[in-house]
């Protein structure tokens, strides 16, 4: 910030020496004449500069900006006019030999006083609307950048809001899982709620970046299909492919647990024989993920879950790779498809 703000002032400086210098660069080897430069082009100049620099700093935005438009006309005609007038008077008391040698030149006429007067408020007018400009473009910039940084910080909280309501359904949903062991197999429970508390620790210190790399997020997977097979029946089979390369990829976290979740809710049957397939690959920046099981519809008084995992993942994609990725889930031959794709850069 204090850089870009030396920056501006040496800017501005550069100009202002240039403005001041352009007479000696425009008439180079010609004789030079002091007292005209400073009656016709200094004078003017550090008029021009103070009607800029006045406006810059107080007069727009204590009058445009908030809409005071008349008093802003007002105050900026009231300045010229001063400064026109001011000019004159310099000049007709400190180089009244250019004045009188340039009525000379004239015939003797004097200087067509309204073409006069035309000529310096449009010079004066020059100043003002740069000003304006300036000061216009600079404060849609900046409006441009809080709204940016606004909508970032919107879409930064929703994200968390997503990735904090996941953990609880992820929690509620596992301890359900292990509620229906403890009757059933005691030690069996006791290893799932050992390795719940492995799952959880992960998901409360490793998943807060925006990003983790897909390796981490592959061991997660499987420690959880782990944890649900071991409540399962032997009349389920569990197929699960990831890549067995390490790769550089990384991804957003806890993107595909929930349709994990849904395999193993949805998918098993306790009489009847299911499978569930999951294959995840890598193409260059690509993640592509499915999965597959047996549909069992969850019955209308099942209240296991919120049924919130499928919407999250749809709201986190929205936000987090807008048309860099596709899912879809349907209903092929009995079985349940979920498919997702993402595009990592």
């Amino acid at each position: 910030m204090h850089k870009n703000k030396n920056i501006t002032i040496f800017s501005h400086l550069l100009v202002w020496i240039v403005l001041f210098s352009m007479p000696y660069f425009l008439s180079y080897g010609q004789e030079q004449d002091l007292n005209r430069l400073v009656a016709h082009f200094w004078i003017p100049l550090i008029f021009s500069a103070i009607i800029f620099y006045l406006n810059y700093f107080i007069l727009i935005d204590a009058f445009l900006f908030p809409k005071k438009m008349m008093q802003f006309v007002v105050i900026n005609a009231v300045i010229i006019m001063i400064f026109l007038f001011l000019k004159e008077f310099i000049e007709d008391t400190y180089f009244s030999d250019l004045v009188k040698k340039r009525s000379g030149s004239n015939g003797g006429e004097g200087r067509p006083f309204k073409m006069f007067v035309y000529i310096q408020i449009l010079s004066y007018m020059a100043p003002l609307l740069f000003s304006i400009a300036i000061k216009t473009t600079k404060r849609w910039v900046r409006t441009e950048t809080e709204r940016k940084e606004a909508i970032n910080f919107k879409l930064q909280s929703e994200l968390q809001h997503l990735h904090y309501q996941l953990q609880p359904h992820f929690f509620f949903n596992s301890l359900n899982n292990i509620y229906a062991m403890v009757d059933i197999s005691p030690d069996q429970a006791k290893t799932s709620i050992h390795s719940l508390s492995k799952l959880m620790r992960y998901m409360l210190y490793e998943t807060n970046e925006e990003s983790i790399a897909l390796s981490k997020e592959v061991e997660f997977m499987k420690k959880y299909i782990d944890l649900m097979k071991l409540r399962v029946s032997d009349k389920t089979v569990v197929n699960y492919s990831f890549p067995s390369e390490a790769t550089t990829i990384k991804i957003a976290p806890l993107l595909f647990i929930s349709l994990i979740e849904n395999a193993f809710k949805h998918g098993v049957s306790a009489s009847k024989p299911s499978t569930i397939n999951i294959n995840m690959t890598c193409n260059d920046k690509t993640v592509l993920f499915s999965i597959e099981n047996d549909n069992f519809p969850k019955k209308t008084d099942d209240k296991s879950g919120s049924g919130i995992g499928l919407l999250n993942i749809e709201k986190r994609l929205e936000l987090l790779y807008p048309n860099r990725s596709s899912f879809k889930t349907f209903v092929k031959d009995e079985r349940y498809i979920a498919q997702l794709e993402i595009e990592t850069h």
